[in-house]
């Protein structure tokens, strides 16, 4: 499939995500409209407000279009109070996948989160390593746990409506400068092990969010979504050792492979993570 001036709308395109991906589906020919509460820094095609907790404005966004990728959201615990992150979340989400099936758009593409596998890992640990869609869904937050259901209600209008309805688990999403405060946290492992050392820069986002749109999926599926690398210098294996000594290693891993697997992602979306924080700061 090929972008070829399909209308694509980009829930959330002014955020961090958001631009990478209105970027790279311009950059591929899609016709691409941005919608959210607040412009972008910089013009980058259309852009229009609307409040996605209210269907009618949703409806109206979503007429005419291919498809739709949802990064719209109050994005993680601790902005908002608990209640207003899972109540927004989840009515944005519904309005999204509710208005995209009644209106017949052929792809819905949408951030869910890695924090749906566990994360901080603290109560209970990780069950394995490396983590994959395999693993048992645990929600520590009311952000984690509307992006639960948010999975199983993409499961059940898929099946309704017959769109493929692709789930993107992103990692910790990382723009370029951010990689200059890594070394400050390389002394200390456990500082960062609250999501497996994980990572992935917005412009692989971007890629990911495209081959949503493109691959060919059917029903509803999630996919982690990942740097192929960690944050961390140290081998991987070396840091599971010392911070969770018992957790069972399932797969072989390379020096510094993610220990959040992508390879569901690689194999049936294309997904090929192509940037790494070592090509911005020099490893010790």
């Amino acid at each position: 499939m090929s972008g070829a001036g399909q209308r694509v709308v980009v829930t959330g395109g002014s955020g961090k995500a958001g631009r990478a991906t209105v970027r790279e589906l311009l950059d591929h020919g899609y016709d691409v409209l941005n919608v959210d509460l607040a412009p972008p820094p910089e013009p980058q095609g259309r852009f229009l407000r609307a409040d996605l907790t209210q269907l009618g404005q949703v409806y109206e966004v979503l007429a005419g279009a291919f498809g739709v990728v949802h990064l719209a959201a109050i994005p993680s615990s601790g902005i908002r109070t608990e209640e207003v992150t899972f109540r927004e979340n989840l009515a944005s989400t519904y309005n999204v996948f509710s208005a995209a099936s009644a209106l017949g758009l052929r792809r819905i593409v949408w951030a869910s989160s890695e924090t749906t596998l566990g994360l901080p890992f603290d109560n209970p640990p990780p069950s394995y390593a490396p983590i994959d869609e395999a693993h048992p869904l645990i929600a520590n937050s009311s952000y984690a746990l509307s992006k639960v259901l948010m999975e199983e209600m993409a499961r059940q209008m898929a099946r309704w409506s017959g769109i493929p309805i692709v789930g993107l688990r992103f990692s910790n999403i990382m723009a370029i400068e951010r990689y200059q405060t890594f070394p400050t946290f390389w002394d200390n492992p456990r500082a960062r092990k609250w999501n497996l050392w994980g990572y992935v820069d917005a412009r692989d986002v971007a890629q990911s969010c495209r081959l949503g749109l493109e691959a060919p999926i059917a029903g509803a599926e999630s996919f982690i979504i990942a740097a192929a690398d960690t944050v961390m210098p140290r081998p991987s294996r070396d840091l599971l050792a010392e911070v969770f000594p018992d957790l069972p290693l399932r797969a072989a891993i390379s020096e510094h492979e993610t220990l959040l697997a992508i390879g569901k992602a690689r194999e049936l979306l294309g997904y090929a993570p192509a940037h790494s924080w070592r090509d911005h700061v020099a490893a010790p």
